[in-house]
């Protein structure tokens, strides 16, 4: 019998005699046929649900044939810029693709004379855009932040942590390249396909800043718009005499399910920068779109995902599934299967593939007929030409912003949002059609190719009918190109394990902490973490996404928690509006009239969102945000797994006092906007008798005596994007009318205004202290957090005021050892202002007749740093998992 080393001299020698046959065959061949360059692309996605499996499909094509150079990220869309760009990030690792670019964001902006920065960034609609990345949501409120929106795109249900591992790459403050870096640099070296599977921002900045690379543009794929299309969704079946199924969505153009009541026809790639869209279609460059018309006839259907469910050979494939199968099971009605979801962007890129190997040939496309069509895209409502404080382009300007034509199509009402009264019909269709695609006879329109049905298969019998639905399954599974890395396959001996601290004889207060997750809150959560048991017993943490970060970043809590050993702590997930900010008409969708005083980019959210960078160097937690969910909880249907929903703030709350003893009273420590609390005290109005003492984070109270790099030198407040509001703390003001009612409570109440925590700043002091310290895992963490902050802050804009966002850890200070630090307090009675102008609301008045509370006026510095230094140096209740590092090198070891 041969010896399995025998085996292997044959084959090797086999091997080698097929390479030189087939490098004979080369040398022969060179002569006579010259190598064709595979076709260059660049993509430019939103990253929704969808997104992310048509990047998966795009990069399973052979690179011989497709070469993806870059990808864009739309960050004013259907997801947030940190986890969208950590999202890319994953999915590329996944399939060994770390050679592709990708950008995101950028500090520059729009000056008010319509210069366009060198690296504006794509926040904002170009109709929003100012100097900064702060800003309206006019258009994205059409979009639910919270599950089914953002936070579900955020996380792709979940499935992102459960399933994708990290790789190399990351966002990093100021070493993430930005959109229009990428972009440029791609469209410079030479002739380059761009598909558009989000809004249109990031392209038309591009053409209106560097005309020069236009003509590198070979050709322009978008999904998006409805040209001719009749909406299916929410449509009666013939014949049927069942009028529970109408809605108002059924026969119309478009799909702003959230909007109709105001825009019927507008689509939601299109509507989200309607005037960018505009700048792309006419453009000049050739341009295909795939619009609704086509899309609304590939829907996911039972024998689609059934036959899905049977082939999934490669990790990209069974991804997939579940994130498709984890749609279907949050899906609200019965009409996931009845023409409800589609293979938007996965179709839009089998078109856009085809059509770059087909030379862009309107008659050779594989998956779609292809028509050319006269289009424009509306950008505002007639009369044109009328001055409308509505839009900025032209109103209360001498010249029109960008040189625009006072009576041209820019010059009419732009819709202000989903309620805009110009527009709103609360009992049925709107009237405005900002981001309409209209077809035009003449001038005026731009001549495009238009995607108006899909091909039928064409291989032979197919159960599935069209030519995507067998290709996208074919080529998902097919293993050249396979994905080689997930979170199972880099780490084959994960175990999902939870700690818990030990039981104590003697439990000190029980505290429950609410915060809005900026950097100051996450150290404020070690603070607590470290804090003696015997002192200070933390129960809950409940978290809002009306502040300084996105709901998804709570799982940076989650992994918080779980490096400290702490995965007892329950976390509640809390509001994604301030108080009366929910809309009427569709109440889980709303204005960002607060929370628009946030930057976008650095220093704002984008940072919040990462910690800075580094999240993804904390321990995964086997908790995290997940849409998991059960028929118990009121859910639709029960998913995979039922028992792992989200929990919501006030499930938590309400756990932990009813958990609490007769003889218990609970301490809350608020850190953010009090939306959270405010909600919690008037649906539960009981348990007011059960809170010992509510310490706030916020506020300002005594003029002068706080130096933030203010707009306004003269204010007390820290509001540098909302000048007009020269007195408002930005927690307060994030949602007023919460910090209003919760004032007005008979609670007792430790107000630590930033006139306490602008005492404590980041500083070179501050550091070098640390530094000095004995390291535990959680003090070199908060060190290395600490210093790329102090330099970030030392670079000046955008960063200049970070030095003062950990100053919020006081709180905790204030609340574990208000001794140690040689606290003063002060009393007083206060009033907070709420009535909906801001310019005022926010603002603290004091007031003999108003709320009496306590307040910090002072604090010793030095004294605060070195307690801060000594709690986390000190070896008790010190980190149970170090790092995400250490968790890799444990699981990889057989």
């Amino acid at each position: 019998m041969k010896t399995v080393n025998e085996d292997l001299r044959i084959m090797r020698s086999i091997a080698v005699l097929v390479m030189l046959v087939n490098l004979t065959l080369i040398s022969v061949e060179v002569e006579c046929v010259s190598a064709i360059p595979p076709k260059s692309l660049h993509i430019d996605t939103d990253m929704d649900n969808e997104d992310g499996l048509a990047l998966l499909y795009i990069l399973k094509q052979p690179r011989s044939d497709i070469d993806v150079k870059s990808i864009t990220i739309n960050a004013d869309s259907w997801s947030t810029a940190g986890s969208a760009v950590n999202y890319v990030y994953d999915l590329l690792y996944m399939m060994d693709r770390q050679d592709i670019a990708v950008g995101v964001g950028g500090e520059g902006g729009i000056s008010d004379d319509g210069i366009i920065s060198e690296n504006v960034g794509g926040y904002l609609p170009i109709i929003e855009q100012g100097e900064s990345t702060a800003g309206g949501c006019r258009y994205r409120q059409a979009i639910n932040p919270g599950p089914g929106g953002f936070v579900d795109a955020d996380t792709n249900f979940g499935l992102v942590r459960e399933y994708l591992s990290h790789g190399s790459r990351s966002y990093v403050p100021q070493k993430q390249p930005t959109a229009q870096e990428v972009l440029l640099k791609t469209l410079q070296r030479g002739p380059t396909t761009i598909l558009l599977l989000g809004g249109h921002t990031n392209l038309a900045l591009l053409l209106m800043s560097h005309p020069e690379v236009k003509s590198n543009i070979e050709h322009i794929y978008l999904m998006g718009g409805s040209v001719n299309g009749s909406n299916p969704t929410g449509c009666c079946p013939k014949g049927s005499s069942d009028t529970s199924c109408s809605s108002l969505s059924c026969g119309t153009k478009g799909n702003l399910f959230s909007a109709f009541n105001s825009n019927p026809d507008a689509e939601f790639n299109v509507f989200m920068d309607p005037f960018a869209a505009f700048q792309v279609f006419h453009s000049g460059r050739p341009i295909t779109e795939i619009p609704l018309d086509v899309t609304n006839q590939v829907p996911i259907t039972k024998l689609f995902i059934n036959d899905l469910e049977k082939t999934r050979e490669t990790l990209e494939a069974n991804y997939a599934f579940q994130t498709f199968k984890m749609i279907r099971d949050t899906w609200y009605g019965d009409g996931f299967f009845k023409n409800s979801y589609f293979l938007w962007d996965t179709f839009a890129s089998a078109v856009a593939i085809s059509g770059m190997l087909n030379g862009h040939d309107i008659n050779l496309n594989k998956y779609a007929v292809l028509e050319y069509k006269n289009v424009t895209v509306v950008t505002s409502d007639q009369p044109y030409g009328v001055q409308d404080s509505s839009d900025p382009f032209f109103y209360n300007r001498t010249t029109p912003r960008f040189h625009l034509q006072k009576n041209g199509v820019h010059s009419g009402h732009v819709e202000r949002g989903i309620e805009d009264p110009f527009c709103f019909n609360p009992n049925g269709r709107g009237t405005c059609k900002d981001g309409a695609i209209m077809e035009v006879l003449g001038e005026g329109g731009a001549r495009i190719q238009v995607a108006v049905k899909p091909k039928k298969y064409v291989g032979g019998n197919s159960t599935l009918g069209l030519q995507i639905y067998e290709d996208y399954l074919h080529d998902l599974n097919k293993w050249s190109q396979r994905g080689r890395f997930s979170f199972k396959t880099d780490f084959p001996n994960y175990k999902r394990v939870f700690y818990q601290k030990h039981d104590s004889s003697i439990r000190g207060k029980p505290v429950v902490f609410d915060m809005d997750m900026s950097p100051g809150d996450m150290i404020s959560l070690f603070y607590l973490l470290k804090a003696p048991v015997e002192l200070i017993d933390l129960k809950a943490v409940t978290v809002t996404a009306t502040g300084w970060a996105n709901a998804a970043a709570i799982d940076i809590v989650y992994d918080m928690l779980h490096m400290m050993g702490r995965d007892d702590v329950d976390v509640g997930l809390g509001s994604y509006f301030a108080l009366n900010q929910p809309f009427v008409s569709y109440s889980t969708n709303g204005d960002c009239k607060y929370q628009q005083a946030i930057p976008n980019g650095a220093g704002g959210m984008l940072d919040s969102d990462t910690l800075f960078g580094f999240a993804r160097e904390l321990p995964q937690s086997p908790r995290g945000y997940t849409a998991q969910n059960s028929v118990e909880f009121g859910a639709p249907r029960n998913t995979e797994h039922p028992k792992e929903r989200q929990p919501l703030a006030n499930e938590v709350l309400l756990k932990v006092f009813n958990r609490t003893s007769s003889k218990e009273r609970v301490t809350i420590l608020a850190s953010g906007p009090l939306t959270n609390i405010a909600t919690f005290l008037s649906s539960y109005p009981s348990f007011q008798t059960k809170i010992e003492e509510l310490y706030i984070t916020g506020g300002s109270i005594q003029p002068g005596a706080y130096s933030w790099p203010k707009v306004n030198p003269e204010g007390r407040g820290n509001l540098f994007t909302i000048p007009q509001n020269k007195d408002a703390e930005f927690n307060f003001f994030l949602d007023p009318e919460a910090a209003h009612q919760v004032l007005n409570s008979s609670l007792n109440i430790t107000l630590i205004p930033i006139d306490a925590t602008g005492q404590v700043p980041l500083s070179e002091t501050y550091l070098e202290i640390l530094k000095k310290a004995p390291k535990t895992a959680e003090l070199s963490f908060v060190y290395r957090l600490l210093s790329r902050i102090w330099k970030l802050h030392k670079t000046g804009d955008p960063y200049k005021f970070t030095n003062y966002l950990v100053g919020e850890t006081l709180a905790a200070a204030v609340l574990v050892n208000p001794h140690s630090i040689k606290t003063m307090f002060n009393k007083t009675r206060i009033q907070v202002e709420a009535t909906g102008d801001i310019s005022t609301d926010g603002v603290i008045r004091v007031d003999p007749n108003g709320t009496p509370i306590r307040y910090v006026s002072h604090v010793d510095s030095l004294a605060y740093i070195q307690q801060l230094t000594s709690l986390l140096s000190s070896p008790n209740n010190t980190a149970v998992v170090p790092s995400y590092k250490s968790q890799k090198l444990k699981w990889k070891k057989c």
